[in-house]
């Protein structure tokens, strides 16, 4: 099977980009692929601001990249777009970076307002690093996700099983790549918009 990077891209410890990424974590992992999780924050500060691609953190993040066949972005959406951390952190790439890699980007957000963030600030940039394939992207509400007194991420069973079909879709993608699509199509041959969560938490 498939070697994925997943990537959180929260500055919080305890975001619920964060417990997404480890929820698709074990999605993929139950699929049979060899999962490597990635928290952008635990990345040392200067180094990662600095682009100083030698430091052992820095270049070990790198290589995660270099050798994922796929790859999972989450990211909050801030101000109608993904976060700074995200952007630094996919700024260390070079131009090829993502070139023969499936991506599956994933946010989170207060509103739907921000669901088009996406398409319209996130797929641009994944795919001008040269991935061969974003597959459609999907958009989970905060308010879907809760936190219990010890602080574990809970999804509303919906919301969870939204996110697996978003999970299954890339893992097909994985499979079935043919290197020259960029985004999932329609009937129509339009792109697919963002899915996003509707379920009560």
């Amino acid at each position: 099977m498939a070697t994925v990077l997943t990537v959180s891209a929260s500055p919080s410890a305890h975001s619920k980009s964060a417990a997404t990424r480890r929820l698709v974590d074990e999605q993929l992992t139950a699929l049979g692929h060899s999962v490597h999780g990635l928290d952008a924050r635990d990345l040392p500060p200067a180094p990662l601001l600095g682009a100083d691609t030698s430091h052992p953190a820095i270049a070990e993040a790198l290589e995660l990249f270099e050798r994922a066949q796929g790859v999972v972005v989450v990211t909050p959406v801030y101000k109608a777009s993904y976060s700074g951390l995200l952007k630094t952190l996919l700024d260390l790439l070079p131009q090829s970076g993502l070139a023969r890699k499936v991506v599956l980007p994933l946010a989170t957000g207060g509103t739907t307002a921000h669901v088009l963030a996406i398409d319209y600030a996130l797929r641009p940039v994944l795919s001008s690093l040269g991935s061969a394939h974003v597959v459609q992207g999907y958009f989970l509400l905060d308010q879907h996700i809760t936190r219990e007194p010890d602080g574990r991420a809970v999804f509303g069973d919906e919301t969870r099983a939204s996110l697996g079909r978003a999970v299954t879709r890339f893992a097909d993608a994985l499979v079935l790549h043919h290197g020259d699509g960029d985004g999932e199509r329609d009937g129509n041959g339009e792109q697919a918009p963002p899915e996003f969560a509707l379920s009560a938490a």
